[in-house]
């Protein structure tokens, strides 16, 4: 046994003490061992990818992935050494059930993250597209919003602006009405004399109060126009603000569940990435329950015979201890009991 299938057998989670008394067994334990390996590493990569998405820091990605990968060996080295070759197929099947599951659900974590960096380019690219749909989608919420807020104020400057456009042209009738009548153009309302007589200065008089009562509402109405337009434009500097701020949160929308749902969407949309991706993760998956399948389906071997044999040294060994010490108690208590009951004797005796 070389160093390095001695290191395998490690992480197989055998016991090597009795494994050097099997020769025969060394193969497959060393194959076992080298499976749950190869599994911590993936899952390394897989944590480190994922934690820098997150982080977006080396040394941060690299020391949890370390720690995520030592975990997933500790975890799959339990799972292998805890099936044990005793009993009925069926025994062994049921209890090899609940590791299989948690094999399973190792299996998916421990890809996801690995598939992100397969289709990382096409991810990058559905994530461009899902950025520009909320984009989109914030865009028609403010421009509703923005109709909203401002709405009250705009549709009062809306009246007043009306109420001034019908004073203006109450102005400009006037005032036509003047050059006609200075004119002499014959109308329903002016004389049809030329020059500047009585009609005229009746007219003029009539412009000049359509001017002045023009003015005067402008002046009424400027400080509420004034302040409809500084509440108008508050709102839309509000609400600008607030784009800004979360257009800035959308270009950032690159984190390690965003690109979860871009390769969600690419599954959906493009049958043949959602292939590609179903058998990445059943490579994986694969490769995370071989270890316990190959455990379950292997005959019986001698380290199974060596191992259930000092098992049961043990728990004869156990047994025995308890039996002794059980016998040894009560021959106390007895002994004990004898002397009591020899000392009552003596007292009435006396």
């Amino acid at each position: 046994m070389n160093k390095f299938q001695h290191f395998l057998m490690l992480c197989s989670g055998a016991n090597n003490h009795i494994l050097r008394k099997t020769p025969s067994e060394w193969n497959k334990y060393s194959g076992i061992g080298g499976i749950v390996l190869f599994t911590a590493v993936f899952a390394t990569l897989s944590a480190a990818y994922a934690m820098f998405t997150v982080f977006d820091n080396t040394w941060a990605a690299v020391g949890f992935g370390l720690l995520w990968g030592l975990m997933i060996f500790n975890l799959d080295r339990y799972i292998v050494s805890s099936i044990k070759k005793t009993g009925s197929w069926w025994n062994q099947t049921l209890m090899a059930i609940p590791r299989l599951i948690l094999a399973l659900f190792l299996g998916i974590v421990i890809s996801k993250p690995l598939e992100l960096k397969i289709f990382e380019k096409e991810v990058n690219k559905q994530l461009n597209t899902i950025i520009q749909r909320n984009k989109t989608e914030l865009e028609k919420k403010m421009n509703s919003r923005i109709l909203q807020q401002s709405g009250p104020f705009v549709e009062e400057k809306k009246q007043i602006e009306s109420q001034m456009a019908e004073y203006q042209k109450a102005y400009d009738s006037a005032a036509v009405e003047l050059e006609r009548e200075i004119l002499g153009k014959q109308t329903g309302l002016t004389s049809g004399k030329v020059g500047y007589g009585s009609n005229a200065k009746r007219k003029e008089e009539l412009k000049n109060r359509r001017l002045a009562d023009m003015e005067n509402f402008r002046k009424q109405m400027a400080p509420r126009v004034e302040y409809l337009d500084q509440q108008i434009s508050k709102v839309y500097q509000n609400l600008e603000n607030e784009r800004a701020q979360t257009e800035d949160a959308e270009n950032r929308f690159t984190g390690f569940a965003a690109r979860l749902q871009a390769l969600q969407e690419l599954g959906e949309n493009n049958p043949v990435m959602a292939l590609a991706s179903a058998f990445i993760m059943g490579l994986f998956i694969t490769l995370e329950i071989s270890p316990v399948l190959v455990k379950l389906i292997s005959a019986v071997g001698p380290y199974d015979w060596l191992l259930d044999k000092n098992e049961n040294e043990v728990r004869l060994y156990s047994k025995e201890k308890i039996e002794k010490g059980n016998r040894a108690t009560a021959h106390r208590i007895a002994v004990f009991e004898k002397s009591l009951e020899d000392t009552e004797s003596l007292d009435g005796v006396k």
